[in-house]
């Protein structure tokens, strides 16, 4: 067996993980994935701010304002259609706080809104908490979405969370599936673990419980499946469907049928091998919409789209929005909108690979932009 026992001192994550490894044997990549990003104390998301150029990833609010003030008109326009209940207005996974304080300033423009508005944010990171702070002091914070109150229609948004939830992958070898887990490498040393994927058969009868769809693949196709993210959309969908409201999900990833290793880590900015000094890199996998409006389906709401991020943000007006901040700003500042507007909506950008999915409860107004 390798030595694991990490050098003087508390044990960094990759000893914590090496160390469960030893013990129980190799990990699924979803267990795998979720120390990384989850751990307590040493978790990618706990201990830091990973977002802007200082960070390693940058997320659409941080691109742009216009960004978070048209997912703001939108949530403006059904909420009106919906003779302006009170409602909950959150999002999930809230980064800085960027898209929340965006939508609430662009809000502004008809005060009642704000007044019928009680604000909400589900975060489990203290760093990212205080800095939504500074920016939405008026909320109140959550774990988990099961904490919010369930007397009034749920208006909520997420932006870029359901691709950093934790993923299963299976590859298809010789006729027959495998799982893929997370073992130590044999070049892994006490004082530096390292480790690697490996394939795991699955256990007799659980080929039967895969999908249909899964069963003619083809040897050597690789399918990502995630229950995080189906769960979570199930508890929202239910919640919609007694509570009215609406929610807006948007991340990358594909719309339809599709397959494929899409499991990859960022780091300043770069990709980089998501097997290396887990807890100090992002790891994500691209989402499936077509599993997630299934799921929401099923669960008795409405579910529009996915539509490309591009699409929706021009239904919504961005270009007349970009023309006349364009209007105001200096000639350094119309470069930079104009710089904004091709990245959050040209198919070469976020455009195309980034999608947008509505799910609309009872008694709920379809929301514009999706081509309705």
């Amino acid at each position: 067996m390798i030595d694991t026992v990490p050098p003087a001192g508390a044990p960094s994550l990759a000893h914590i993980i090496a160390q469960q490894i030893a013990t129980e044997g190799p990990l699924p990549l979803a267990d795998y994935m979720a120390l990384a990003l989850n751990h307590p104390t040493l978790g990618y998301y706990r201990k830091q701010d990973p977002l802007g150029t200082a960070g390693d990833f940058t997320t659409a609010p941080e691109i742009s304002q216009m960004f978070g003030e048209l997912v703001g008109m939108c949530l403006l326009d059904v909420w009106s259609r919906a003779e302006m209940p009170k409602i909950l207005l959150a999002e999930i996974g809230p980064g800085r706080g960027s898209l929340m304080a965006d939508v609430w300033r662009a809000t502004n423009i008809l005060p009642p809104f704000q007044v019928a508005a009680d604000t909400h944010l589900i975060e489990t990171s203290p760093v990212l908490r205080a800095e939504q702070q500074k920016r939405v002091p008026h909320a109140t914070w959550h774990e988990r979405l099961e904490s919010l109150p369930t007397d009034k229609p749920l208006y909520l948004v997420a932006n870029e969370l359901f691709d950093a939830l934790p993923i299963h992958q299976y590859e298809r070898v010789n006729g027959n599936w495998f799982e893929r887990y997370v073992r130590l490498s044999a070049k892994s040393t006490p004082k530096a673990p390292l480790f690697e994927p490996c394939l795991v058969p699955l256990a007799p009868g659980a080929e039967e419980l895969l999908p249909p769809a899964m069963q003619d693949c083809p040897d050597g196709s690789i399918i990502e499946h995630c229950p995080p993210a189906l769960a979570l959309i199930e508890e929202l969908s239910h919640r919609l469907a007694k509570q009215g409201g609406m929610a807006l999900i948007i991340d990358y990833g594909f719309d339809g049928p599709a397959g494929g290793d899409t499991f990859q880590a960022l780091r300043s900015h770069k990709f980089t091998d998501p097997y290396k000094d887990p807890g100090t890199a992002d790891l994500t996998a691209h989402v499936n919409f077509l599993s997630l409006k299934t799921a929401a389906q099923r669960a008795g709401v409405q579910a529009l789209g996915s539509i490309e991020q591009g699409a929706f943000l021009r239904n919504l007006g961005i270009d007349a929005r970009a023309q006349t901040l364009i209007a105001k700003a200096s000639p350094e500042q119309q470069e930079e909108v104009a710089s904004a507007l091709h990245r959050l909506t040209d198919k070469e950008e976020m455009g195309s690979l980034f999608k947008v999915l509505a799910l609309v409860g009872a008694n709920t107004p379809t929301p514009v932009g999706f081509g309705h």
